[in-house]
């Protein structure tokens, strides 16, 4: 299987991790989450492989964030991954999945430890 790497161009820790994985000669897949979002059942499995609940892998200091009222203490973890999918944005990124263990990429050498 091939090492998946969520992955935002835009970001400098997604982008410092790309170059960790190909100085180390993995071969990965990129996954331009913006663009194409995990499906709910994806991002359940993420979840589950990172060992966290929704919303410690949400972006809280994104305005859609505070625009969705997703720091409503009430909502629960269907609600949340469901506004991830909805508003990729705010993921927490880099993820990197590897076989059935996933690493966010913050700092970029927290995925070592799953390859």
């Amino acid at each position: 299987m091939t090492v998946k790497i969520y992955h935002n161009p835009r970001c400098s820790k997604s982008r410092q991790t790309v170059v960790l994985l190909e100085g180390r000669g993995i071969k990965y897949e990129i996954i331009e989450y913006l663009k194409t979002p995990p499906t709910k059942i994806e991002l359940a499995r993420i979840l589950s492989m990172l060992g966290i609940g929704p919303r410690s892998l949400m972006r809280k200091k994104e305005a859609e964030y505070k625009a969705a009222g997703l720091d409503n203490p009430s909502l629960d973890d269907a609600a949340l991954i469901a506004a991830m999918i909805t508003h990729p944005i705010l993921i927490e990124r880099p993820i990197v999945v590897s076989k059935n263990k996933a690493a966010i990429g913050r700092p970029p050498e927290n995925v070592l430890d799953i390859l």
